[in-house]
């Protein structure tokens, strides 16, 4: 919007110039013009003046001095006789006559007409202003003036006024710009403000708020109309988050309960009502596993601000943690860790991400292979984190929905999952300003969780410690 305002006072501007620079230009290049030509009018007629006995009387004008005079001014003096042949030429004051019966001008003046206007001259390599008077005597034309003069002097006085008012025209230009552009940032502050309201709306965090107290009027009431869909949206998504909240609390209880009222019927049951009471038991577990994931949806839109974290011990602790899991599934459990600034991440989240990543990793791999996570640098202003596996992998279309909440792919395993895992670490690493991808192993097998998390502007990285454990290489440093 800068750009496009910036550009309308150009171009308003350039109109301005254009109408009042070209005829100023234009004016004083005629004025000029007609000036000299009316020098060289009123030197011809009074040539004409001079030479009038001598052209009736049939004698040599005798102008010598006159001529010597003109000629170094730089014009030329031609006096023809009734014939067209020069009787005085201030280019040829001792030369034999020139026969000038063919010049057009000439020609006209011998028969009565006044003749004037601008030819080029091969000769002198320039232009020449000339104007031809018929000397006349009781009607009877007795010869011809003609006076010509160069044009170098007007051209260059043209040429200046021209640049002149270029210069100045690129003075206004160059004001213009520079005053346009502090206007248009100014007009167009409240608008990149609101702007940025609507990006941080966007990406979740809902207690943004747009400055009711500049711009225009019309801004502020957009402004106002901003921060009311704030307040509603903020307030539905609390409300929202707040029944999942409590609606889970809720069920934890009866659901507790429930399970303990089952398994006290245990002795009281035949031997042949056992599996029935083993599968209303695994129901309730998976109720219950529900409800915690439900409760960790809850919780990651309620994300608070990214603090600074050590992402490198974050993972070594959690793979400590599901290194027994692991084992238990024949899988083995890699950790790599390059030298890394701290991410920025919200309070917990990395944590509930990685034990998400990792348990869906672990279940997917196949017996016999290993899980790896991967702890390093993403260009200068990202920490990444990668969960790679050994298993059946996700289709281009699969792995688009795999964020969808409560999506399971085709095929997965009854009971293994609700389809929220994905969901939930795409919630908090969006509430942490980062991103998560989905993609094919590195071998062209299983698949690979892609997390980048930000990193605070202006830190950089130690080199990595050494390897504490096997299956583990080093660690992000807690500090710039």
């Amino acid at each position: 919007m800068t750009r496009r305002l910036l550009l309308s006072y150009l171009t308003i501007t350039v109109l301005v110039l254009a109408v009042l620079v070209l005829p100023l230009g234009l004016t004083f290049a005629n004025h000029e013009s007609d000036v000299l030509l009316t020098g060289i009018e009123r030197d011809a007629h009074a040539v004409a003046s001079l030479v009038e006995d001598n052209l009736e009387a049939g004698t040599a004008p005798r102008i010598g001095a006159l001529l010597e005079q003109y000629r170094g001014t730089g014009g030329r003096i031609v006096v023809t006789d009734p014939k067209g042949v020069g009787v005085a030429d201030s280019d040829a004051v001792t030369g034999s006559p020139e026969d000038f019966s063919t010049r057009p001008e000439i020609a006209a003046a011998l028969s009565g007409k006044r003749a004037e206007g601008v030819r080029w001259s091969q000769t002198l390599g320039h232009n020449l202003m000339y104007v031809a008077l018929p000397v006349t005597s009781a009607g009877v034309v007795h010869g011809a003036v003609r006076i010509s003069y160069p044009t170098t002097e007007l051209d260059a006085r043209v040429r200046r006024n021209w640049l002149n008012l270029g210069a100045l025209s690129a003075v206004v230009l160059a004001a213009v710009t520079v005053i346009g552009f502090v206007l248009a940032r100014g007009v167009t502050r409240p608008v990149r403000s609101l702007r940025a309201v609507a990006g941080q709306l966007s990406q979740g965090r809902l207690r943004a708020r747009a400055d009711l107290r500049v711009g225009a009027p019309e801004l502020r009431s957009l402004a106002a109309t901003v921060n009311t869909m704030a307040d509603r949206l903020q307030h539905l998504v609390e409300s929202q988050r707040l029944f999942v909240a409590d609606a889970s609390h809720q069920l934890r209880t009866p659901l507790t309960a429930l399970r303990l009222r089952l398994e006290n019927l245990d002795p009281h049951l035949p031997p042949g009502e056992r599996p029935k009471l083993d599968a209303a038991i695994r129901e309730t577990v998976r109720l219950g596993r529900l409800v915690d994931s439900l409760l960790a949806l809850a919780s990651a839109d309620a994300a608070t601000e990214p603090i600074a974290a050590d992402a490198a011990d974050v993972a070594a602790g959690r793979v400590e943690v599901w290194r027994p899991v692991a084992l238990d599934q024949h899988v083995q459990l890699e950790l790599r860790a390059e030298a890394c600034p701290p991410a920025l991440v919200v309070p917990g989240s990395l944590e509930q991400i990685l034990d998400n990543l990792l348990s869906n990793a672990i279940a997917a791999t196949a017996p016999g292979t290993a899980v790896t996570v991967h702890i390093g640098p993403a260009g200068s202003d990202a920490v990444e984190v990668r969960v790679s596996d050994h298993g059946p992998g996700l289709s281009e279309e699969q792995r688009r929905r795999a964020f969808e909440p409560f999506w399971r792919a085709q095929g997965a395993t009854p009971g293994s999952g609700f389809g929220l895992g994905l969901a939930i670490v795409r919630r908090l690493a969006d509430a942490s300003g980062g991103s998560v991808t989905l993609a094919g192993g590195p071998d062209g097998t299983g698949l690979q969780a892609i997390v980048r998390l930000p990193i605070r502007p202006g830190t950089r990285s130690r080199e990595a410690l050494p390897p504490a454990n096997p299956g583990q290489a080093g660690s992000c440093p807690d500090g710039p």
